[in-house]
C-alpha cells in the first residue's frame, strides 16, 4: 500500500519502511509524528484520491533525524549598475521513516508524542498572576549601578573573534560584502583583509554556524582579501 501526503508545501508518495527527508518538524529523534494530510491512498491499480484530503486516512512516521540540507548558493547581477548579490541558505530538515498508512479513522499502534498543553499553561499563568496581585508587594532592593553594569556586560556575547589593533580596512572593497555585512563582522572582530584572508576552514565553519554567511561565500571573500592584503 501507498499513499500520497502533504507537508511542507510539497506532496510525497510514501510506503512502510520509506526513508524521507522532509522540511523540518518540531520533534525529538524517536518521537512518532502524525501526517494528516493524506491526498490519496492505492494498493496496485485501486487508488482512491481525496477532495482535497481523504476522510479519516492517517500517516505516522518515526523521527530518524534532525539535520540541515546542502547550502544553496543565490546570486543576483545587475548589468552595468555595480550591483551584487550572493547569499546562501541552508533548509533545516527532518528524516523520518514511514510507520504505518492508516485508513477509517483506524488508531495507530505507536502514539505520537505528547505535546505541551498551551491552554493549561496559559490557565496557569494566568491564576500565579492573580495571586501575585493579591499578595502584599514587598519593597523591591535597589541594585547598585556596578550590579547592573557586570548584568550587562555578560549578556552581551562575546565577538568570534578578537579585532586588531589598528585601522580598519575598507571590507566593502570585496565584491559580495556591502555596509550591512561589514558591520556584521566587525562587530565579531573581523576589519581588516589580512584577518579575513588568514581564515582557516575551522574559522569558517565557525562563521557559517553563528553568522548569516554560507562557507561558500566566505571562502570567496578570502580569496579576494587575499589579493587586496598584499596591496
Amino acid at each position: 500500500m501507498f499513499a500520497v501526503i502533504k507537508t511542507g508545501g510539497k506532496q510525497y508518495r510514501v510506503a512502510a519502511n520509506d526513508l524521507l527527508k522532509i522540511e523540518k518538524l518540531e520533534a525529538k529523534v524517536g518521537d512518532i509524528v502524525e501526517i494528516g494530510n493524506v491526498l490519496a491512498h492505492g494498493e496496485g491499480e485501486n487508488v482512491t484520491f481525496g477532495a482535497p484530503f481523504v476522510d479519516g486516512a492517517l500517516v505516522t512516521a518515526e523521527v530518524v533525524e534532525q539535520g540541515k540540507n546542502r547550502t544553496v548558493i543565490a546570486f543576483k547581477k545587475r548589468r552595468r549598475q555595480n550591483s551584487r548579490r550572493k547569499i546562501g541558505h541552508r533548509q533545516l530538515l527532518t528524516t523520518v521513516r514511514i510507520a504505518e498508512i492508516l485508513l477509517g479513522g483506524a488508531n495507530p499502534s505507536k502514539k505520537a508524542a505528547a505535546k505541551p498543553e498551551a491552554k493549561a499553561e496559559a490557565k496557569a499563568e494566568v491564576a500565579a498572576e492573580a495571586k501575585a496581585e493579591t499578595a502584599p508587594k514587598e519593597p523591591k532592593a535597589k541594585k547598585e549601578p556596578k550590579a547592573e553594569a557586570a548584568a550587562g556586560e555578560e549578556a552581551k556575547a562575546a565577538p568570534l573573534f578578537k579585532a586588531p589593533k589598528g585601522e580598519p580596512d575598507d571590507l566593502t572593497v570585496i565584491k559580495g560584502i556591502g555596509p550591512v555585512a561589514a558591520k556584521d563582522l566587525a562587530e565579531q572582530g573581523i576589519i581588516t583583509f589580512a584577518q579575513l584572508a588568514k581564515l582557516t576552514d575551522k574559522d569558517v565553519a565557525k562563521i557559517d554556524e553563528h553568522m548569516p554567511f554560507s562557507a561558500d561565500q566566505i571562502k570567496d571573500w578570502r580569496e579576494q582579501a587575499k589579493d587586496l592584503a598584499k596591496k
